[in-house]
């Protein structure tokens, strides 16, 4: 019979050491630091040093082709758009590198507190049949490389890398699209910005003179020199008056800071912007049948709507890819310091084949929903489409209608700068007199700050136009991305775009 073997010790002091260890593990667990006041405030400081850094101070009147350019480099929603694409390029190296084979190396070092033994028993009689053996040293090292190739990984990642290479592109169609919007932005914004430095000095003067008026009826209430009732007519107009003035100012306020914010400029720096020797209008001569092609063809969602659907044939390929068998293919070599062996280091290759076969019963429910996926993508390419077309009219039309809005501002404009010349001439010392006088002065300032509203409106229009076409204001590649560069091409990108649809009068 074979002797009884002692009653192990080992694994009990294996099992207390290991309940020792791990209640100091825990108490080593993470528990929740929160940021600091201190941390807090660097940080901030660090992300306000950040966000204006390395850009080119404005040290003269800011004109609209310097403003473009400055969104262009500076924004910080078009620098995010930036890095996305960079990102998406880099993901996609990561992705062209994972069809590369697998090329493995492991070494590893094993030791143990006894030597490893092993006996054999005769399975008839139960005794043992050899002397306890050993055929493995008690500390050993092992080394290998192993080349390893799956033909089913391959097909899934080459189909993964040519979905990412479209995400890619799909990614500088946003940037495109973030563009666009974003110039039209800065057209609206800093025309409402000029019109906001050209009546800031207009409105403090006649404010301060309806305030003095208002001040004068006021004393002649109170001596009795009018009747009572008169002088507070007086000053209910006036003060209506000065409240629209107050209304116009307020509005003004908000001008510079949107522009400023669009060119990332701190909202409480100070700049001069160009003032227009003539607010010339945007025409544009191109019918709608063409703009409509030109629109189908630049459109930045319609191209990511394009290079989705490919992405979603892909998709059907890579889904039917993995219904097929898997092959692997490796080949190595290998090491092992173990004495007891006769080769320590040896080549070694094989092939081996999987197959899921439940995947038979699937193959079509697959290619089932992949089809419908491919057609989903279609149809939302073609419903895009549909609501590029309406766009164009919508804002061809938007256009026109702000084109005819300017011209009646302009006539209005021009209308009460002449009243306000005839009622100046035509002033007296009256109290009347000079509340006419004001009057006709607010009403000017007014119509004033209208112009340059609907001019903006006009020029957002134009803008709004030109990216509904898709019409890109900077070219794919700059020679050098300083601001005298961007700002130049701009130029030349706005002239070629006037040129092709119709121009300025």
């Amino acid at each position: 019979m074979k002797a009884k073997a002692p009653f192990p010790l080992k694994p009990i002091v294996t099992a207390t050491a290991s309940i020792v260890l791990l209640a100091t593990l825990a108490g080593c667990a993470i528990r929740p630091e929160p940021f600091t006041e201190d941390e807090r405030r660097q940080q901030i400081q660090d992300d306000k040093t950040a966000m204006y850094q390395n850009q080119e101070a404005a040290s003269g009147p800011i004109t609209l082709d310097e403003a473009m350019a400055r969104a262009l480099k500076y924004n910080l929603d078009n620098r995010l758009k930036l890095m996305e694409q960079a990102l998406a390029h880099r993901q996609l190296d990561v992705a062209n590198f994972n069809l590369l084979p697998q090329l493995t190396a492991n070494a590893g070092y094993s030791t143990r507190d006894n030597v490893y033994g092993s006996a054999s028993e005769d399975l008839a009689t139960g005794e043992q049949s050899l002397v306890p053996s050993t055929s493995q040293d008690q500390e050993y090292h092992t080394a290998d490389l192993t080349f390893s190739w799956s033909l089913l990984d391959f097909g899934v990642s080459y189909f993964q890398a040519k979905q990412q290479a479209d995400q890619a592109l799909i990614l500088e169609e946003r940037r495109r699209k973030v563009v666009q919007v974003m110039l039209q932005q800065v057209r609206q914004a800093y025309w409402q910005a000029v019109g906001a430095q050209q009546l800031e000095a207009k409105i403090t003067s006649v404010m301060q003179e309806a305030d003095k008026a208002l001040a004068d009826s006021r004393t002649i209430e109170q001596e009795r020199l009018r009747s009572p009732l008169d002088s507070l007519n007086y000053q209910r107009q006036m003060l209506d008056i000065i409240r629209q003035l107050e209304a116009v100012r307020d509005e003004l306020v908000q001008a510079k800071p949107r522009l400023a914010s669009i060119m990332n400029l701190p909202p409480g720096q100070d700049f001069k912007l160009a003032e227009p020797g003539q607010l010339q209008t945007p025409v544009i001569t191109t019918d709608l049948t063409q703009m409509e092609e030109i629109a189908l063809f630049n459109r930045p969602e319609l191209v990511e709507a394009q290079y989705q659907e490919r992405i979603s044939v892909q998709e059907t390929r890579k889904a039917i890819a993995r219904l097929f068998p898997g092959v692997e293919f490796d080949a190595g070599g290998y090491y092992d310091s173990n004495s007891y062996l006769v080769n320590n280091d040896w080549n070694a290759a094989g092939v081996r084949v999987s197959w899921n076969l439940f995947n038979v019963f699937n193959i079509q429910n697959t290619r089932a929903a992949a089809d419908a996926q491919v057609e989903v993508a279609r149809s939302q390419r073609l419903a895009l489409n549909m609501a590029v077309l309406t766009q164009v009219h919508v804002s061809y039309r938007d256009y026109q209608n702000r084109k005819h809005q300017f011209e009646r501002s302009s006539d209005m404009f021009g209308v009460d700068q002449r009243i306000l010349g005839h009622t100046r001439n035509a002033a007296r010392t009256s109290a009347d007199s000079r509340l006419q006088e004001i009057r006709a002065s607010a009403s000017a300032l007014i119509s004033e700050l209208r112009l340059y509203q609907s001019y903006g409106a006009l020029q957002s229009a134009y803008g709004q136009t030109l990216a509904t076409l898709g019409v890109d204001l900077l070219p794919k590649q700059l020679p050098d991305d300083d601001l005298a560069t961007v700002r130049n091409a701009v130029v030349q990108a706005q002239a070629e775009a006037d040129q092709r649809f119709g121009g300025t009068q």
